[in-house]
């Protein structure tokens, strides 16, 4: 009797034991039980340069740890959400069919309130997480003013940059005001991506930021009151502007990318993304003209850091915890950094390198349309994740019926 009950308390601890969450801090047992586990990585799938580099990590992890990475392409990260929550919901509680996701903002609020993502602070224990630069670059540990308490890994910084091609404009309109004032001057040169893709999101955070009363509310969640006191001057804004768009705002590109070629093909003449090396990598790719260069806002603009996160039944936890611990390596950091690969800013600190990893950096040309760091502006924080959420409903409502 001794022996059964043995046998059934040892699968009963064995089961328990996998079910748990690999610890960071015992570093060995993560890559053990990593190698020969296949990661379903879902991220923004828009981009050819950041899929690309995705792929040469997914060649590295393998290589080094055992670990397949595969990319599972996602137009917007808010459906990667729903699986997840739907899986809750029918009681999958292991075995997701998530392992790693690229995610910040709303998505990564509704994740934590909801209690589902892993189910211990992971990220600021593994073992490269001591080269990211806490101190000269805060949001890491905030995500849209959310602490991030350990459960997601930066990997990348964002901050919104202006483009303008100077074979035809000379001097971009620096504000809200003045590209409302611009845009009447020459009508159709100028849109934004649809809400809710997040650089269209992102431009309706800039404009709010400009033209809100009072911005520091936006900090804050958001409530009936707040919201319809803070955005009545950017819907104000908005309804004056949108018939000066391109096709008259009966229409907007739906990502970066058909934003990008609005400008390449001189359909446009300002366009933006969250990137402040992305002008130069277009133009490295051949995708823009040499004559376009980068300005931000005279109030500054809005910065971020991007994140990745374990969902709490991924399958493949330690291998997700690998690949996050290679993509904040310093070498796979500076490579991304690079302009002709993604050219997406680090989170480390680089003067705290070691020499052969700050020369990684210091070897890099940032290229020719990106600013340098002290031409960059004051970084906007994020405002409280509910605003994005009620200012995509509220754009739907008031626009999208009428395209």
């Amino acid at each position: 009797m001794s022996r059964i009950f043995a046998a059934v308390f040892a699968l009963i601890f064995a089961a328990t034991a996998h079910a748990e969450s690999p610890d960071p801090e015992n570093w060995e047992a993560v890559l053990a039980e990593a190698k020969g586990e296949t990661v379903y990585f879902h991220a923004w799938g828009g981009e050819t340069r950041i899929n690309a580099y995705i792929a040469w990590a997914a060649g590295e992890v393998k290589e080094r740890f055992g670990v397949t990475l595969k990319q599972v392409k996602v137009a917007d990260t808010a459906n990667v959400v729903s699986k997840i929550v739907a899986e809750k919901a029918a009681g999958r509680d292991e075995n997701g069919t998530v392992d790693l996701v690229w995610i910040n903002g709303e998505n990564f609020v509704s994740l934590k309130e909801a209690g589902l993502l892993l189910d211990r602070p992971w990220a600021t224990k593994l073992p490269n997480y001591r080269f990211v630069d806490e101190e000269g670059k805060p949001t890491v540990k905030t995500d849209f003013t959310v602490p991030t308490d350990g459960l997601e890994a930066p990997w990348g910084m964002a901050k919104l940059v202006f483009f303008y091609d100077t074979a035809r404009l000379e001097n971009p309109p620096k504000s809200m005001p003045a590209l409302l004032e611009w845009a009447k001057a020459n009508p159709g040169r100028f849109t934004y991506p649809q809400p809710p893709d997040f650089l269209g999101s992102t431009f309706l955070k800039q404009a709010l930021y400009e033209l809100a009363p009072d911005p520091e509310v936006l900090m804050q969640a958001a409530d009936d009151e707040t919201f319809a006191r803070q955005t009545k001057p950017l819907f104000a804004f908005l309804d004056e502007l949108h018939p000066l768009l391109w096709r008259q705002g009966r229409a907007f590109p739906q990502n970066y990318g058909t934003l990008r070629r609005l400008l390449a093909d001189s359909e446009v003449d300002i366009t933006f993304a969250f990137n402040p090396a992305d002008a130069s990598s277009a133009i490295a790719a051949h995708e823009l003209p040499d004559t376009v260069r980068s300005y931000v806002p005279e109030a500054g603009s809005i910065a971020n850091s991007h994140f990745l996160a374990i969902p709490f039944n991924a399958n493949a936890k330690a291998g997700a915890m690998v690949v996050a611990n290679f993509l904040m390596s310093p070498e796979a950091q500076a490579r991304k950094q690079d302009p002709n690969v993604w050219g997406d800013p680090t989170v480390l600190d680089v003067d705290a390198l070691p020499q052969e990893d700050r020369a990684r950096f210091d070897a890099l040309d940032l290229g020719v349309a990106t600013l340098p760091p002290e031409d960059l502006g004051k970084a906007l924080p994020e405002p409280h994740a509910s605003w994005m959420e009620r200012l995509e409903t509220e754009w739907a409502r008031r626009y999208r019926a009428g395209q």
